[in-house]
């Protein structure tokens, strides 16, 4: 196997690790008793400088223009914004709380008399006038900036405005990058301020005072550092952050300031004093690196951000912003309605402002739905932002209210179905007298003990819970990563931040660079949560092994090498002493804090089993790299040809039978993968994509004996994939809604599959959909893979109680032998995703 690595990674400071820069990946934690963790887990912080008074009490909601100017040309003119604003006003999404209307970079061409910023002519004829029509509209306009000066204004050295000053007597001297797009040496394009120098804040006072004049309500600072990928203060516009933040206090202009991108936590406390939101992260968009705004990838990206984060807003200390929303058209959005469903969640669970990014025009129907559900905006403007209470790939993510009632939401990361299940005693009480399901609006009535639910693949159930009781706190027990046995470049160091004022580094790139933590003591064999607190600049991922078992991945984002985040997953142990192993054989892991174990064995262990590829059996010229945005940092890629393959030898399932297979893959144009389970025949699956760099995900049924399985990718004759996961998951459902293949009809190489959803309830099933259908041949001859030509998820509508409705699905046969037996797998739901169901079939024909 060949193994391809970024460079080595530099340190900054005590083990302070940086991995390869890579697009979009962008807590003094003080640690107390188990009780006083759960009594506190809610609470928010207050304290700030208010910029504009009454402009950031919650979250703004509106729409931004950079997500439409990454994939349409010559988007962003006075026509184009006035059409948006024109288009938000007909949508109906104004009237729930939707009125920015928010320009990006591009808007401006050259500089006025006094070195401040004018609009771009012929694309912006009269920037004022369009901020009349936005304000007539009942909207308020937002306009982007950046740090610094730029170079036209620098060699003109015009004079700042009311000033004796000019350009120049305000410069860092020798000139140096103003922000994160600087250039190096003395000639930077974006020039520094040195704000000790008189007549800096009358510059920016001067900018801020033209935007005013304009009408303008919102004002984007972006490529400010620390952060946009320059987490030192070499650049540092720390400086620039509070003028723009006095400037705008000393304007009688009412404006919202939000700063940006992917912001060092390290000095939140300059971020909180004088901004009203960060940004987290990086761009959500693809930006030509898939064919859309976005995909789930990319969003998926914003589940581990977050949580570093998650304690460090409110109202008066600003939000957390994690960027556009991709909802409202399908077509071009990149996220199915599923995925925006889940999108809209996490950034109404997180309170972070909510700015639709695709084009207003072309809103469809499901989009406005989603993006105009009250109760859905009431979670994004409660004012108390979630926490994760439990992370991996099903995060659950809740808030308790000033009234005492819970939001919670169960996300699913997997792309199958999965059971799920929250006991009320991780949020400290024990029963819920009241749940509310505020996707499809149900009173789901008391609920006992805990919530169990099969969420969809890549989908969301969000609640609203009545608490009752109160719960005894779980017995945990604390184990420090630097009592642990550190070896090969693992090191402990010094984090005054941490428990015990000390971390574990340099792990990973290597199987033998690990951290163990040994005599790990349980009265009891069971599923007990782990929490792991760890720190990180950007994504990266632990793999980690209980008593030499499967490797398990949790992979984490951040935003500080210096302050612990903490997630919990489940982990299965033994009566008596156990150890666990931490590393990452071919990425880059987070720095460690400690681990805390808790529970009594009683925990839900995952139903489901995830399987790295690059640390599965990699053949002939398949080789191993890094890649960022995929599980675990790394790929297997150069798959395909004689030998060079992808084996997993060790797949484990309890009984025989079929199962989802879900596939993480990456490619950019068709390609395909043959697929060979305990040594047989390989069958053929056609796949497409356009990104080899962003994972996108399908789910394949796959026949599996009880007990070890062996599961190969490769393709004998082309190219095949690169491979970043895969994970194995049983049929699961719920019994209310039930679907089957009623009727085949047509042609033997196109036919039209009647599937056929029986709703057994009491109650309707709402806006029924088929959201998977997929076939596999199983036995007979050749090898071909049936193409599904439906476009999923398919609208089948609302199903009467004990009545069903059918809907045809055709499905391309070409390539397959008359006789050719398939393995199926039908996933389908209703309200929203509240009623999931589910049925698999191992060998049926055309």
């Amino acid at each position: 196997m060949t193994l391809i690595l970024p460079q080595p990674r530099p340190l900054v400071g005590p083990d302070r690790q940086t991995a390869p820069p890579v697009r979009n990946h962008r807590r003094r934690r003080t640690f107390y008793t188990a009780a006083l963790v759960v009594t506190s887990l809610f609470t928010s912080a207050v304290s700030a400088l208010a910029q504009s008074a009454g402009v950031a009490e919650k979250p703004y909601l509106g729409w931004s223009s950079f997500s439409q100017q990454t994939i349409t040309s010559n988007f962003l003119t006075q026509a184009s914004i006035q059409a948006q604003s024109d288009a938000l006003l007909a949508s109906g999404l104004q009237a729930h709380g939707y009125n920015y209307i928010n320009m990006d970079s591009g808007w401006m061409s050259t500089f006025d008399a006094n070195g401040r910023p004018i609009p771009a002519a012929p694309n912006f004829p009269d920037i004022t006038a369009l901020v009349t029509h936005i304000h007539q509209n009942g909207q308020k306009a937002g306009i982007y900036w950046i740090p610094g000066v730029e170079q036209p204004a620098v060699q003109a050295n015009y004079p700042i405005l009311g000033t004796p000053y000019h350009i120049q007597d305000i410069l860092t001297v020798p000139y140096t990058a103003g922000n994160a797009f600087g250039g190096s040496g003395t000639s930077p394009f974006h020039y520094k301020i040195d704000f000790t120098k008189p007549g800096a804040q009358e510059y920016i006072t001067s900018v801020v005072n033209l935007f005013a004049s304009w009408g303008i309500d919102f004002i984007k600072l972006d490529a400010v550092t620390p952060g946009s990928y320059n987490d030192n203060t070499a650049i540092d516009n720390r400086d620039d952050v509070a003028a723009w933040a006095t400037a705008i206090k000393q304007n009688s202009h009412p404006m919202w300031f939000t700063i940006s991108w992917a912001l060092d936590q390290d000095y939140l406390s300059t971020w909180q004093t004088y901004a009203n939101a960060r940004r987290i992260e990086g761009d959500v968009e693809c930006e030509g690196n898939c064919s859309t705004l976005t995909n789930w990838n990319m969003v998926t990206q914003r589940f581990y951000d977050l949580v570093g984060w998650e304690k460090a807003s409110g109202p008066t200390v600003g939000w957390n912003d994690l960027d556009s929303l991709e909802v409202g058209n399908s077509n071009t959005d990149g996220l199915s309605s599923t995925e925006q469903q889940s999108a809209i969640s996490l950034w109404a669970m997180g309170n972070a402002p909510m700015f639709i990014g695709g084009d207003l025009t072309a809103l469809d129907s499901t989009g406005v739905q989603l993006l105009s559900n009250d109760e859905v905006i009431a979670v994004d403007q409660s004012g108390y932002p979630a926490q994760e209470v439990a992370g991996g790939f099903n995060p659950i993510w809740a808030s308790k209210q000033a009234d005492g009632s819970y939001y919670v939401a169960l996300f699913n990361l997997n792309a199958f179905p999965t059971s799920m299940t929250l006991p009320w005693s991780t949020l400290g009480f024990t029963g819920a007298s009241a749940v509310r399901d505020l996707w499809s609006h149900i009173d789901l009535g008391p609920v006992n003990s805990g919530f169990s639910a099969v969420v969809l693949g890549h989908g969301v159930r969000l609640l609203k819970v009545s608490p009752t009781g109160r719960a005894t706190v779980p017995h945990s027990q604390v184990y420090e990563a630097e009592a642990g046995v550190v070896s090969g470049s693992a090191s402990v160091a010094s984090c005054s931040n941490c428990s015990g004022g000390l971390k574990v580094g340099n792990l990973g790139i290597g199987p033998n660079n690990t951290l163990t933590i040994n005599n790990i003591s349980v009265e009891r064999a069971g599923t007990y949560e782990m929490e792991i607190d760890s720190m990180t600049v950007g994504a990266r991922a632990l793999i980690y092994q209980v008593n030499g078992g499967l490797p398990a991945t949790l992979n984490v984002s951040g935003g500080s090498f210096n302050i612990p985040a903490s997630t919990t997953v489940p982990v299965q142990l033994n009566a008596g002493m156990n150890s666990i192993q931490f590393g990452n054989p071919t990425s880059y892991p987070p720095d460690l804090d400690r681990i805390v174990i808790s529970g009594d064995g009683s925990a839900t262990a995952p139903n489901w089993t995830g399987y790295e590829a690059e640390v599965a059996t990699i053949g002939g010229a398949a080789s191993v790299s890094y890649c960022g945005n995929c599980s675990a940092g790394s790929k297997a890629g150069n798959l395909g040809g004689a030998g060079a393959n992808v084996t997993f030898t060790n797949v484990s399932v309890p009984t025989a039978g079929t199962y989802q297979m879900e596939i993480d893959y990456l490619t950019s144009g068709p390609r395909s993968y043959f697929i060979s389970v305990n040594g047989g025949t390989g069958t053929e699956l056609d796949l497409d994509g356009s990104s080899f760099s962003l994972p996108t995900s399908t789910v394949v049924p796959i026949t599996l004996q009880a007990g070890v399985n062996t599961i190969q990718f490769g393709n004998p004759t082309n190219f095949a994939p690169d491979l970043d996961r895969i994970a194995i998951s049983p049929t699961v459902g719920t019994a209310t809604l039930s679907g089957a293949v009623t009727a085949k009809l047509g042609l033997p190489v196109l036919r039209f599959w009647q599937l056929s959803l029986t709703n057994t309830s009491k109650t309707k099933a709402g806006q029924a959909e088929v959201n998977l259908l997929s076939l596999t041949q199983s036995s007979g001859n050749g090898t071909c893979h049936p193409k599904v030509l439906a476009r999923l998820p398919l609208e089948v509508g609302d199903i009467a109680p004990g009545a069903h409705k059918a809907v045809a699905v055709p499905i391309d046969f070409a390539r397959c032998s008359e006789s050719a037996r398939f393995a199926t797998s039908l996933v389908f739901s209703s309200n929203n995703g509240a009623v999931v169901g589910n049925a698999t079939d191992a060998m049926t024909t055309r």
